[in-house]
């Protein structure tokens, strides 16, 4: 089973590939660590990449779609996979869809995790962690048993990314929602798009991406 998951940054992708991940046996497809793999290896592909990256230029859909397509040759995705993050926008849907069929194969869902903006923003920018042993919190929905102490380890630091701030939050969500808003379009007029409630809790989420997937 082939999926793509759609949702903002903090929507909890992640966390959901990874549940795939031992539930199914489908592999998790990051664009980002495919090229930086296919560099790695020195393919023919990967060197192009290389060279376009050396110049501080952005790797082409083309190129990209061809890391994508030499790493579904690879035996650990037998089973299936998961794209997060790519597509981006139509064209490189309509690119996806064609190196597929040169394989015969085909996305089986697409899968949306709704969010509110709102509740997303408060969600993100409220998260920190233990600098000791990376205990995650947060500032209203999970904090530490005894304030300033983690539950833990005991250590009294925490830190919280750089990114986590409202106005890098909100640009990319900006970013995100008018590059995904063509994507809903295109998927749902091919009849795979499936939404569900990604602002519930995690093991909801996965129980609403399960029942897609059974029906699938």
């Amino acid at each position: 089973m082939n999926l793509i998951l759609l949702g903002p940054p903090g929507a909890g992708k992640g966390t959901q590939a990874k549940n795939l991940e031992e539930r199914r046996g489908l592999k998790q497809l990051s664009t980002g660590e495919m090229l930086r793999a296919a560099v790695a290896a020195g393919s023919e592909i990967g060197r192009k990449a290389k060279a376009i990256m050396d110049r501080g230029e952005l790797v082409s859909d083309d190129i990209v779609v061809s890391i994508i397509a030499d790493r579904l040759n690879q035996p650990d995705v037998a089973k299936g996979f998961i794209l997060d993050g790519f597509p981006r926008n139509t064209a490189q849907a309509e690119a996806l869809d064609r190196m597929l069929r040169s394989k015969n194969l085909k996305i089986d869902a697409v899968i949306e995790m709704k969010v509110n903006d709102e509740a997303l923003i408060e969600r993100i920018t409220g998260r920190y962690t233990c600098a000791k042993c990376g205990k995650g919190y947060h500032d209203r929905f999970e904090r530490p048993k005894q304030e300033g102490t983690c539950d833990v380890c005991g250590s009294h630091e925490f830190i919280r990314r750089p990114d986590d701030n409202e106005a890098t939050v909100r640009d990319r969500l900006e970013v995100y929602n008018r590059q995904t808003a063509p994507l809903i379009d295109y998927y749902g007029r091919k009849g795979n798009l499936r939404t569900i409630d990604g602002m519930a809790d995690i093991p909801d989420v996965r129980r609403q991406i399960e029942e897609v997937l059974d029906r699938a």
